[in-house]
């Protein structure tokens, strides 16, 4: 479980447009960590565009914003081009990294139990460290939340 103030584990995934992101890259300057459950979902959807609607005030801060599911990079592709989204999005695949940062969860519907990502958002600071985690994230006002709290590093 990630736990603020503690460094927050690097990792290097495929992301959208063919790239590769490595967290360690964007040392020096705050990263909104968001994970969602699946690209093109009804609160996957809102909480993407929330981020986009508000990515130039992030940009001015200096925040780089990254959204990370376990669904492809060429998925990620479709969904930032059906929603004209401008954040980047990592491809964790192999679940290592929704898993070394504890949001591969047992969640349960209709009474079926099943794995999946629990919406979580992580502050980086500049150091590289966590600044603040919110867990089990409601979308509506969330984004907002979140460039408060990076106003505030």
């Amino acid at each position: 479980m990630i736990e603020e103030g503690k460094k927050a584990p690097d990792f290097s995934l495929p992301a959208d447009g063919g790239e590769n992101l490595k967290l360690s890259a964007f040392k020096g300057s705050p990263v909104v960590l968001y994970f969602y459950p699946k690209d093109d979902t009804s609160g996957c959807t809102k909480e993407a565009i929330a981020f986009t609607g508000l990515k130039k005030q992030f940009d001015k801060l200096g925040a780089t914003i990254i959204g990370l599911s376990p669904d492809s990079a060429a998925s990620h592709d479709k969904f930032i081009a059906k929603h004209d989204l401008e954040v980047r999005l990592a491809a964790d695949e192999t679940k290592k990294v929704v898993e070394k940062y504890g949001v591969w969860v047992e969640k349960s519907m209709y009474g079926r139990k099943y794995m999946g990502v629990e919406r979580t958002t992580v502050l980086i600071d500049k150091a590289g460290k966590v600044a603040k985690v919110w867990r089990k994230v409601k979308v509506p006002g969330h984004a907002e939340d979140v460039l408060e709290a990076v106003k505030a590093l």
